[in-house]
């Protein structure tokens, strides 16, 4: 495959980046292209655990040249951040091995201040931000206020950009939030802090990636969250601000005339959510703690406890048909061990009904999911490394996600190690 697409097909949390850095060693360039340091992709493998937020997660495969595509922003602190943990760990982040395009918008201080202000404002009608300045700045962006990752090369335009910039973002933090407003050279400060060290990695990707799939070269496309957070037709408004679906990818990375060849849809064995709005199949209580457990169901950007739930299939089939999913991945099958049946939901009831197909978000309120039962297979699996030697049951119950989904499942993973993955 010469162009592939990882990408969520739930809520985001499948385990996207345990597959990238997984298929990175079949590619030569690993580009993520849309989101910002609002969600993890944790990472195991011989340098340690990772979580990474903007980096992408082929970066550990020392052969792989890694992007930062246009459809990302980014908190240069963050970023910084990121590289600087990784070279703690022996791991080089040199411009020869991450490119960041010059179109990609920068996340400011005050875009992090008027996200949490916002959702303090907003109190109980809160969107479940991560306020990490994700909205507000995809905000600036389409209003053509954001500041690009080129204009850090031009200091003339980064100037005038950033006054006039900061001159309107500061009459909101103050008139609608009663906010203390920024200077700018508390700005410029920051910029010459973080700026100036990522200077050297900022290039034109778009004409990078062109070249490179003229010349043969393959392209593997990391996405963050899922689809049903996907800005277009996700649970909007309880959406991310960008796109992660793979029809975005080639737009998000700079190359529009790329093609995706393949879809791998990462769907976990029961199910996750962050953040806020609708989860039919939510438990509580003891009997979602003591899954949360089993799965260290904790955001690797915030550490927030992360709702749960049984596999949703009409959640699932709507995330597959969003993204074009050609395979899927099955993570954390290990997790389900303890149970002595396995619940799936095969539907909602609203009001009164049975839908098996996924429901504009509104209607979700209130919904109620039918759940049908599977035997459980009773002995700890991560040590399997064979899917034929899987339990019967264990076996049947990726056989019967298969059918279920109309696609097949081509990855089993049952732990976060690189080799704890099943190739079917």
């Amino acid at each position: 495959m010469s162009t592939c697409a990882i990408v969520g097909v739930n809520w985001g949390d499948e385990g996207k980046g345990r597959m990238v850095d997984y298929l990175a060693q079949q590619f030569d360039i690993v580009v993520r292209y849309q989101g910002g340091s609002n969600a993890g992709h944790t990472v195991i493998n011989e340098h340690g655990k990772f979580a990474l937020n903007l980096l992408p997660s082929g970066i550990f495969r020392p052969e792989v040249v890694n992007v930062l595509g246009n459809g990302v922003v980014i908190d240069l602190e963050h970023l910084c951040g990121e590289i600087a943990k990784l070279h703690e760990s022996g791991i080089e982040v040199t411009p020869e091995r991450l490119k960041i395009s010059d179109r990609a918008i920068i996340v400011f201080p005050f875009h992090k201040d008027q996200d949490g202000l916002e959702e303090a404002r907003l109190k109980d009608a809160k969107y479940g931000s991560t306020k990490r300045g994700i909205a507000p700045v995809y905000s600036d962006k389409y209003q053509k206020k954001g500041i690009q990752m080129g204009d850090l090369l031009f200091p003339d335009v980064l100037e005038k950009h950033l006054k006039l910039v900061l001159e309107w973002k500061n009459l909101m933090l103050s008139g609608m939030y009663g906010a203390k407003p920024y200077t700018y050279e508390s700005i410029m400060d920051w910029l010459s802090n973080y700026g100036e060290k990522l200077k050297p990695y900022i290039t034109d990707t778009g004409k990078l990636l062109a070249d490179a799939q003229k010349s043969g070269k393959s392209i593997l496309f990391e996405a963050q969250l899922g689809a049903l957070r996907d800005i277009e037709l996700g649970i909007y408004p309880f959406t991310s601000s960008s796109s992660p679906l793979a029809a975005y990818a080639p737009l998000g990375s700079g190359a529009p005339g790329v093609k995706v060849d393949e879809v791998v849809g990462v769907v976990k064995a029961y199910s996750s959510c962050v953040g806020e709005g609708p989860f039919v199949v939510e438990w509580f209580g003891d009997e979602a703690e003591k899954l949360r457990e089993a799965g260290g169901e904790y955001g690797a950007a915030t550490g927030r406890p992360r709702r749960v739930g049984p596999f949703d299939v009409v959640a699932t089939r709507y995330g597959m048909r969003l993204q074009g999913t050609t395979s899927v991945a099955l993570t954390k099958m290990d997790v389900l061990s303890y149970m002595d049946k396995i619940p799936v939901c095969t539907g909602y009831k609203v009001n009164g009904k049975t839908e098996t197909d996924f429901p504009f978000t509104p209607l979700m309120d209130g919904a109620e999911p039918v759940i049908e039962y599977m035997p459980g297979w009773g002995v700890d699996i991560s040590g399997v490394r064979d899917f034929e030697k899987l339990p019967k049951a264990a076996r049947e119950y990726v056989e019967y996600i298969e059918r279920v989904l109309e696609c097949p499942v081509k990855y089993v993973s049952v732990g976060p190690d690189r080799e704890a993955l099943m190739i079917r």
